[in-house]
């Protein structure tokens, strides 16, 4: 007995592509991959010319540059150790304080913890904050969020301020103002991609999750959160970023002092504020210290995004 022949119709339905498709999706091809070129051109310009600018500084200061606090203009002596601190640590205050909340509101935001009609404007105003400029922050710093602060930054230092970190007397400006205010505008970044991750996660995660007994918040914690933490890492990367070079909000509050201080109660820097404040009035060595320190500011920027992708790319389910 001879097996029944089946006639395979779904290959014949598929047209033979013409020459002219191919062609256009070559050609389609070749143009993406120019604009990618492109941009990894243009990083690589911007980095050659601010080391030729900084090469004075470079040539002069070495990497003592990195690790020495003295920046005196008059007699040409400069260290960016005091800004390099204050971007990393407010950056930090920042990253510790946005990220559970970011991630939190991501979670109800994109589960059915309220209605949809309810949960949308929610979404769409949070996402509204990253639209604000960074001066209306600064001033909404110095008017508001500075006052507010009094109280606890006395209550950090009389309680805490035996630990070196609180070792300082509030006065206002200072490296906590500017860690919360930066706190405030990364806090969106971290939402909106977390949100998008969660959501785009395929229904059916939920559904055999809660099909096998799964409560709602094991479902959150033990299946979804690891399914999307790709994209929350990769947020929170893009939220770091912009953390360490964010300029007008940080120097309106910051204080802008360029000594040396491990307090987060006291007056700090950060290189972005430093050339800020700085550059428009240097000359000389000065403007090729202050292109070290963007430099180095470059360099602290780069190897977050390239952690960020080595990282994304080792937690991804597939």
């Amino acid at each position: 007995m001879t097996a029944p022949a089946y006639n395979d119709s779904s290959q014949a339905a598929i047209p033979a592509r013409s020459g002219q498709s191919k062609w256009l999706d070559r050609g389609f091809r070749i143009v993406t991959q120019g604009f990618a070129l492109a941009v990894a051109a243009v990083l690589v310009i911007i980095g050659i010319q601010v080391t030729i600018n900084a090469w004075p500084a470079i040539r002069e200061f070495g990497l003592s540059f990195i690790y020495t606090s003295a920046w005196n203009p008059v007699e040409s002596v400069y260290g960016a150790l005091p800004m390099i601190y204050g971007t990393l640590v407010s950056s930090f205050i920042a990253l510790l304080l946005a990220f559970p909340l970011g991630v939190g509101t991501a979670i109800f935001l994109s589960e059915d913890f309220l209605p949809a009609k309810i949960r949308t404007p929610l979404a769409f105003m949070v996402e509204l904050l990253a639209a604000i400029p960074s001066v209306v922050y600064g001033l909404w710093g110095i008017y508001v969020l500075i006052p507010f602060l009094k109280p606890i930054g006395g209550w950090l230092h009389d309680t805490l301020g035996w630990f070196p970190l609180f070792r300082t007397d509030y006065i206002g400006p200072g490296m906590l103002p500017a860690g919360i205010i930066l706190t405030v505008m990364i806090l969106p970044v971290i939402t909106a991609i977390s949100r998008d991750s969660l959501t785009s996660l395929p229904p059916s995660l939920r559904q055999a999750s809660m099909g096998m007994g799964a409560t709602r918040w094991t479902t959150i914690f033990r299946v979804l959160i690891p399914a999307g933490i790709s994209g929350i890492i990769g947020g929170t990367m893009l939220a770091l970023g912009r953390a360490l070079g964010e300029t007008m909000a940080v120097t309106l509050l910051i204080g802008n002092s360029n000594n040396f201080n491990i307090s987060i109660l006291a007056p700090a820097n950060t290189i972005a504020s430093l050339m800020a404040n700085q550059f428009a009035e240097a000359s000389g060595l000065q403007v090729a210290a202050l292109m070290y320190a963007g430099l180095v500011l470059f360099l602290m920027t780069l190897i977050v995004n390239v952690l960020a992708e080595l990282i994304i790319r080792k937690l991804k389910p597939y």
